[in-house]
């Protein structure tokens, strides 16, 4: 009888995680994968059987490979700010010299990750405004008056003021759990180092590195999914635009589905999302636990 009055228990407190998994995680998934292979539009029961064809219709859209470019640079350049630049940051901040100012640059680049990407967007418009904006005013008082970059409406430049603007904000974030990881190593291989003759570089390269390369791995790939779904940032400050230069696979689905009225595809785009997020969530499990932690 204990046995099955725990059994019970065990069952009543998962029974609101499983309903909420099956409600809100899982029928959405399954729903998306029948609904991207018909053709409809929002407010209608008519659907049409199409099969694979809104894949097809995604994948041969002259656009798609720099929407996928676009995301992969995403990846690039969170993988050097978030993750290398962030290591780097929290082993300079673990240097002697550096503590007692430690609470200050802390909480000054983790500020940034409190703020709300729609809030930080809107500013950063504001800021990248070619005729108002700070930036171009900041160019011009600096003696280059003839020089006036149109930043986000210039087709060649705008993805990387987007890119700059999510560094901004998550690399502090990354930098403060590096900062916990690398307080973790044993300060007794520091000393060590330092009485053989390693200076900061060499004690970075040789001791912080090796001992932190588990968590950057794991938050490598933390980053690269999140770079995946990217989307407010992208929606507020350009739309995708000018033209289609900024578009990633996030806004592409928002656009077909809120624009384009072409729900289908939009569903295939969430599934093509989804396809992707879960190969790179199965190698960081894979990666996370190659080691002890």
């Amino acid at each position: 009888m204990k046995v099955y009055k725990n059994k019970k228990i065990i069952i009543l407190y998962l029974a609101p995680v499983v309903i909420g998994l099956a409600v809100f995680v899982y029928y959405p998934l399954i729903r998306s994968a029948i609904d991207s292979l018909f053709q409809w539009v929002s407010f209608s029961t008519e659907r049409k059987w199409v099969g694979f064809d809104n894949y097809i219709q995604i994948f041969t859209d002259k656009d798609f490979f720099t929407i996928l470019k676009n995301n992969v640079l995403y990846a690039l350049f969170s993988v050097l700010c978030q993750v290398l630049l962030a290591m780097v940051l929290a082993a300079c901040l673990e240097e002697l010299f550096m503590r007692k100012f430690q609470k200050f640059f802390r909480t000054v680049l983790f500020l940034p990750s409190l703020i709300s990407m729609s809030v930080l967007g809107i500013l950063w418009k504001c800021i990248f405004n070619p005729n108002s904006g700070l930036l171009n005013t900041f160019i011009h008082a600096i003696g280059f008056e003839n020089v006036t970059p149109t930043w986000l409406g210039d087709a060649n430049i705008a993805i990387f003021c987007c890119i700059f603007v999510s560094q901004w904000q998550y690399t502090g974030y990354c930098m403060l759990l590096d900062l916990v990881g690398i307080q973790k190593i044993p300060r007794e291989l520091y000393e060590v180092a330092e009485i053989d003759g390693a200076g900061a570089v060499k004690r970075f390269f040789y001791v912080t590195l090796p001992m932190g390369k588990e968590s950057m791995l794991v938050t490598s790939i933390i980053t690269v999914i999140g770079s995946f779904k990217i989307f407010t940032e992208i929606q507020v400050m350009t739309g995708g635009g000018p033209g289609r230069a900024t578009e990633v696979l996030a806004t592409a689905m928002y656009r077909s589905a809120f624009t384009n009225d072409e729900m289908g595809v939009a569903s295939a785009y969430a599934m093509i999302i989804f396809v992707i997020t879960l190969i790179l969530s199965l190698i960081q499990m894979k990666v996370s636990h190659t080691g002890e932690e």
